[in-house]
């Protein structure tokens, strides 16, 4: 199964946006984010893209010595945790959106078979709602 064949425009355009995302949330660009958001795996995006996994390469290692020696200020470091923050929530609600999905999912696979079993062995249901004296 190849991988598909993904437009350069769309790569740079995408690259452009997280280059951005970076800028604003503080954080240093990377290969993995970029190929996620394409799709594709990390290795993936290696062997179709090499230079453009070589430019984020360079920019992260350009990121990495311009801020070294230099103390993140406080407004500066609480922005990064609000970002990871919020990745992180981000991904908690995924996690749990399929949870429910996949438990409703369950519920309705339970249901069918619980009443394929009574048609095949005849269960007759008795009236809960009868008379009362």
């Amino acid at each position: 199964m190849s991988a598909p064949v993904i437009p350069e425009a769309l790569v740079r355009k995408r690259l452009d946006e997280m280059l951005l995302t970076c800028q604003n949330e503080g954080s240093r660009p990377s290969v993995l984010r970029l190929a996620d958001s394409l799709g594709l795996s990390n290795t993936t995006f290696c062997r179709h893209c090499p230079e453009i996994a070589q430019e984020i390469s360079s920019r992260r290692s350009a990121a990495a010595s311009s801020t070294t020696g230099l103390e993140p200020s406080v407004h500066d470091r609480l922005v990064a945790r609000n970002a990871k923050l919020r990745r992180r929530n981000r991904q908690l609600t995924d996690q749990l959106k399929l949870a429910a999905a996949q438990i409703q999912y369950l519920a309705l696979t339970n249901a069918r078979l619980q009443e394929a079993l009574e048609a095949q062995t005849k269960v007759t249901h008795i009236d809960s709602r009868g008379r009362r004296r």
